[in-house]
């Protein structure tokens, strides 16, 4: 007795552009199977030359789980040649969670190439657990043979891949070692047994490279400059396009032009996002073909590359302030600015927020520098303070969130990843003499568990604090309260430092704060 034929869907999926009948063979697999099965093929679903480990690269797969959630398919099984086809996921769970969707929508998943029987035995699933996993661990095999192979290729001075830099251009060698073309943009070499090297491309380009390091290496022109004169001058970077300075930059950055072949200085495993790798983890091969710069010329850049702001931590920049602090006896932006040592003040501004809190952060006594300060530059120097008697009390258990442009230093428990915040209420008092004292927290600090540190009236330290499981007040800038107000006696007190962890336990939601709005005369 016949029975009707079942409408499934297939998927195709081929890794690279070079398997030219995979998606052929594929199809034909797949099409024997369904005859066999009495299965009919309603939809294509493909991703051709898309690599299986992760999803968001592969348009079909996605279209086609689309289609399983919504419920927007005719098909009642999915076809598929085996499970590397699939996807070779690094979690074996992922792809057993998308086979899962299509199987709890009514069309489960058929490997059209594999030895199990698609009844869900127990032999069955532990098959396709295995399949799954090998899929992903032929990738990260591959991946390990390919990468020991290139930097095997590039000791011995040949290139391992992708766009010669600019001023340079690949020479295609024989299977005896010997030239035999230039090869131009797109072309491969044909044989597994040729190789290709480095060599130096048009002498205008050759001394384009020259006069880059040149300019800043010995008359310390800027890379914006540097691009800009190139430009202003009519020379093309690569393919007609113009030199930025991130152009000018990578030129410098490479060991190529001192004769070196150089393999991995950036990794982008498994497809994750590229990175950059550690100068003594990279492949070299010194001496690899004639140089075009000196490696005098190329380490003199080098070193005055590595002084480029952003390329300087905090832990760096600091330390570049003591001799500056004790040749002039004092800080301040002219004096910042004069020095060689450091970069811009305005940077020393935006990372560790004013001077003041410079001498604090160096270690200096700024309780005479409190007199003549601003009430903000106090209130600055005294949460400075306060962190680092945080950080004093609890080493290991509280570290600190250093601060960036856009935050202010906080605190983290190590163990739980919880961020608290550090306020402080500035003193001062309303016409009718009444004490009150004012916060300003910046929005994205208001959910945060804060500690409130009150003023005295002096604005020079600490009166007391207490501990609020927010600060998320409705005043939209500052806010000003009484200590007798409701509001802040729903805070926990915090008498010494030392009892912090106790009182952080005690801490529950509690009212919003009144919305009181602070005229510009008050």
């Amino acid at each position: 007795m016949e029975t009707t034929p079942i409408p499934a869907a297939q998927y195709l999926r081929k890794s690279t552009d070079h398997q030219q009948y995979s998606l052929e063979n594929q199809t034909d697999a797949i099409a024997s199977f369904a005859l066999k099965h009495n299965f009919y093929i309603v939809k294509t679903y493909s991703d051709p030359g898309k690599r299986g480990l992760h999803l968001r690269n592969r348009p079909g797969l996605k279209q086609l789980l689309k289609d399983v959630v919504n419920e927007d398919f005719q098909f009642r099984a999915i076809l598929v040649f085996d499970v590397s086809r699939w996807g070779r996921f690094q979690d074996a769970d992922e792809a057993a969670h998308y086979e899962y969707l299509c199987k709890s929508a009514g069309a489960p998943v058929y490997y059209c190439a594999e030895m199990f029987s698609h009844n869900n035995s127990i032999f069955d699933l532990m098959m396709k657990a295995q399949k799954r996993f090998m899929a992903g661990e032929y990738s990260r095999e591959l991946s390990a043979k390919v990468k020991a192979g290139l930097m095997r290729l590039t000791r011995m001075g040949y290139k391992g891949g992708g766009c010669p830099p600019y001023g340079m251009r690949r020479m295609l060698l024989d299977v005896h070692g010997k030239p035999k073309q230039l090869l131009a943009d797109g072309e491969r070499k044909s044989l597994a047994t040729e190789r290709v090297i480095l060599v130096q491309g048009p002498k205008d380009e050759v001394e384009v490279v020259r006069r880059i390091f040149h300019e800043y290496a010995k008359e310390h022109r800027t890379l914006t400059d540097i691009a800009r004169r190139l430009n202003d001058e009519g020379i093309p970077f690569v393919h007609g396009g113009k030199w930025t300075t991130n152009t000018v930059l990578h030129a410098l950055e490479r060991p190529q032009y001192m004769g070196t072949q150089v393999w991995g200085r950036t990794t982008a495993y498994l497809s994750s996002p590229a990175k950059k790798v550690p100068a003594e983890q990279w492949a070299l091969c010194p001496n690899a073909f004639d140089p075009i710069v000196s490696s005098d010329l190329f380490e003199r850049a080098q070193k005055r590359l590595a002084n480029i702001t952003y390329r300087v931590s905090n832990d760096e920049l600091l330390p570049r302030l003591r001799p500056v602090l004790a040749k002039y006896g004092k800080l301040s932006h002219r004096v910042i600015q004069k020095s060689r040592l450091c970069p811009g003040a305005h940077t020393y501004v935006q990372r560790f927020g004013g001077m003041l809190n410079l001498y604090s952060l160096l270690g200096w006594d700024t309780s005479e520098l409190l007199t003549q300060a601003t009430a903000r530059q106090r209130g600055m120097i005294v949460r400075r303070s306060l962190i680092k008697n945080f950080l004093d009390y609890f080493p290991g258990l509280i570290e600190e969130v250093r601060a960036t442009r856009r935050f202010r230093a906080s605190l983290r428990l190590r163990e739980t990843g919880l961020l608290i915040s550090v306020v402080i209420a500035r003193f001062r008092r309303t016409r009718t003499d009444q004490p009150r004292w004012l916060i300003d927290v910046p929005p994205n600090e208001r959910k945060r568990v804060a500690i409130l540190a009150l003023m005295d009236e002096c604005n020079t330290k600490i009166a007391s604090i207490r501990v609020f499981p927010n600060m998320n007040y409705e005043q939209p800038t500052a806010l000003q309260f009484a200590m007798n107000s409701d509001w802040f006696q729903a805070g926990e007190k915090l008498g010494k430092v030392a009892d912090f962890l106790e009182v952080l336990k005690l801490v529950t939601p509690f009212p919003q704060p009144p919305c009181v709005r602070i005229s510009q005369t008050s």
